[in-house]
């Protein structure tokens, strides 16, 4: 008779996500993340290849998790027809940033090239960032809501980062410093192409 199986798949991601969060990605160890499921080190190859691929499965989930987020963030999602798009990117753009301070280990893993050959699926990627197109699609003409999309994800992702590293050091309010870029980069997508 086959011994049961003490541990399965989303019980190992969640344990590596807790590695993550709590001590950072080099702490994510297959003998860390066994230790937090309750088992030894070769029963988590049962489920997961390696390292590699246990990274990949918690970004996946995180980003996930994000897109989760951000669509719950939407308050013209589905359903509520003729909400300004101004204010549904503005609260999006919130709960991108309230993610990132929340959960700042996972969400960096997100934007963060694994190189290792189990690169996040371009799926998942994809299915996390349906409300920000859904969105920037209502603002801009069609043949720029890639450019559009791209441009507002790093101006918010080099401010998030540049927050959680502690980097914004000559005084001053970072929040409003935040709101600030919102209004204009959203003011800035609705202008008319020079193009």
């Amino acid at each position: 008779m086959p011994t049961p199986d003490r541990t399965s798949l989303p019980a190992i991601v969640a344990a590596g996500l807790h590695v993550l969060e709590t001590n950072g990605l080099s702490a994510v160890t297959m003998a860390a993340v066994a230790a937090r499921v309750g088992v030894r080190p070769p029963s988590l190859y049962k489920r997961v290849r390696n390292r590699d691929a246990l990274i990949r499965l918690i970004a996946e989930s995180v980003a996930a998790d994000l897109g989760e987020s951000l669509e719950a963030a939407d308050p013209g999602g589905p359903g509520t027809p003729g909400a300004d798009p101004h204010v549904r990117l503005s609260s999006i753009v919130r709960e991108l940033r309230s993610f990132a301070c929340e959960r700042p280990a996972a969400y960096r893993l997100i934007f963060t090239p694994l190189g290792t050959g189990d690169e996040v699926s371009p799926e998942v990627l994809e299915s996390a960032s349906v409300p920000l197109f859904d969105i920037v699609a209502t603002l801009v003409d069609p043949d720029r809501v890639l450019l559009a999309a791209r441009t507002l994800t790093a101006w918010a992702t080099g401010f998030i980062a540049m927050e959680t590293s502690g980097a914004f050091r000559l005084g001053g309010d970072v929040d409003a410093a935040f709101e600030y870029g919102i209004e204009s980069i959203s003011a800035a997508l609705t202008r008319p192409s020079s193009a």
